[in-house]
């Protein structure tokens, strides 16, 4: 996955383009309803998330070489297969352990999860996932047909979240980015909203009004956190579902660990003055660019995680910090060199093939730095392995 350089990005066939025409008018009439001017959060949740159209709700291929993008636990089960560890320990240290997966895209981690975990006698009760997308939830059916009967027989789909709390690890990759975000503009005299509306040819394009107090406030509260006032003409993103998530997820969790795995930074460096076009970015035919109004519904449209406000809300709702680290750290502390050198078996090709895939998931110049880890619990006296090779919570300042 690159980001797009001014190369022209290939069009849509044509079954594609009027799929995005359909979702098209779903958005002019919300923003007719909205007044001209639709909170960028509404459009963001219609592009991606309205039913049967938008782009994580059709049938569209998503993942992977024919698709968008790729995910760590696509280009290599090193990555499911050193979480799992992680997840022995913590299934290890409570009663009758589950684990929850949100969002678990092709089903290749729950998978792969599950093999590790039997072939090291730890099993989860059930491994339970929350997919909201019926698409999705068909291929990962698909996916893990091709594990053994006794494996199958743990995975259940979720539509809403367990009614008891669990005991057990909740996992989340890549999801929080998913996330709607409302985008704003800091101005002279105060802040305003950016939002979507139409220009004089009718396109998709960025109109902005005056900030409400919902708003407003968010960012006087990221400007208290960093100790200052972000500069005139500085655009950025506040994510308001962020927090409530977060506060679910511990209102779920009686005894465990929750790992949530995403790209993004700490406050003081998401809002940092240089970084003051934001982060949205969007990913099509496996192409970074920054403009979410090109063909909605046709492509994914994410934001960075401020990983500070999802570790302030947990503590908010009760849970400990039990790390943060970089994806790269937390794989080398839990245990990824030594998984490539038991698989190895001292075959020095087979550990310069192992390397080769690893090497994506662990370097900073790929997803090893871009990527954190973000560790929360309830009960726990333990602190996961994978924060033991470098713990960056300082860097979270809560």
């Amino acid at each position: 996955m690159h980001r797009d350089d001014g190369e022209a990005l290939p069009a849509p066939d044509e079954q594609a383009a009027a799929h995005s025409r359909a979702l098209r008018k779903r958005i002019d009439a919300a923003i007719a309803m909205a007044g001209g001017v639709l909170d960028f959060a509404e459009y963001m949740a219609l592009a991606l998330y309205a039913p049967g159209l938008g782009y994580y709700s059709a049938g569209q291929q998503r993942f992977g070489a024919e698709g968008d993008f790729t995910t760590a636990p696509l280009m290599s089960d090193l990555f499911a297969h050193t979480l799992a560890g992680e997840v022995a320990e913590v299934l290890g240290r409570v009663d009758d352990g589950v684990v929850l997966e949100f969002g678990a895209g092709t089903g290749r981690m729950a998978a792969d999860m599950l093999i590790a975990l039997d072939e090291a006698g730890a099993v989860p009760r059930q491994y339970w996932i929350l997919e909201v997308s019926a698409d999705l939830r068909a291929r990962q059916a698909e996916t893990v047909k091709t594990l053994p009967a006794h494996l199958q027989s743990r995975i259940e789909w979720l539509d809403r979240l367990p009614s008891a709390p669990i005991h057990g690890v909740i996992l989340a990759n890549e999801v929080m980015d998913a996330m709607p975000v409302r985008c704003f503009e800091r101005t002279d005299s105060g802040v305003q909203m950016l939002g979507v509306g139409h220009d004089d040819a009718g396109a998709l394009c960025w109109r902005t009004r005056a900030a409400d107090a919902a708003l407003a406030s968010a960012v006087a509260d990221i400007e208290q956190h960093i100790g200052d006032r972000l500069p005139a003409g500085y655009r950025s993103e506040w994510c308001p579902g962020l927090a409530p998530w977060v506060a679910e997820l511990s209102s779920i969790l009686a005894a465990g660990a929750a790992f949530l795995i995403d790209y993004g930074y700490p406050r003081r460096e998401y809002y940092h003055p240089q970084r003051g076009a934001g982060t949205l970015l969007c990913h099509y035919r496996h192409r970074a660019h920054d403009d979410p109004f090109f063909w909605p519904g046709l492509q994914d449209i994410t934001a960075s995680v401020d990983f500070t406000a999802a570790a302030a809300a947990g503590r908010a709702a009760g849970l400990t910090l039990l790390g943060f680290s970089t994806q790269g750290n937390f794989l080398a502390g839990a245990g990824l060199p030594a998984l490539i050198e038991r698989r190895a078996g001292g075959d020095p090709q087979r550990a310069a093939e192992l390397a080769q895939q690893a090497k994506p998931l662990l370097f900073p110049d790929e997803l090893g730095e871009r990527f954190k880890v973000l560790g929360l619990g309830r009960g726990m006296d333990h602190i996961p392995s994978g924060f033991g090779f470098a713990d960056h919570r300082a860097r979270l300042s809560v």
